[in-house]
């Protein structure tokens, strides 16, 4: 499963459902999908985003049943690392005062 996020204020974002899922669970919503964020709670959300990479910035977020292969180094992709387009579109979103909408 795939997840876009969309807001006016930022191009829309797509991710892969399980990371998706992770990243709208930090932001404090209860993780259904479809899903969305009011003008108003962007800020809180974004924050609380923000605090969640801030504590374990290199936490391994990795799509689940990722593939990997015999005798190849098995590369992690950090928490901040996949966090960071969803904190910017958030970011937009609340510089702009506009909804933020995710869906599958």
């Amino acid at each position: 499963m795939l997840v876009r996020f969309q807001t006016k204020a930022y191009a829309t974002i797509t991710m892969f459902g399980d990371v998706a899922l992770t990243l709208i669970q930090l932001m404090g919503h209860s993780g259904t999908i479809p899903g969305a964020l009011l003008a108003a709670d962007v800020p809180a959300a974004l924050e609380r985003l923000r605090a969640a990479v801030a504590e374990h910035p290199d936490a391994p977020l990795d799509p689940a049943g990722a593939p990997t292969f015999q005798g190849e180094e098995v590369r992690q992709v950090s928490l901040a690392h996949r966090a960071l387009p969803l904190i910017e579109l958030l970011e937009a979103a609340a510089a702009e005062g506009e909804n933020v909408m995710w869906e599958s």
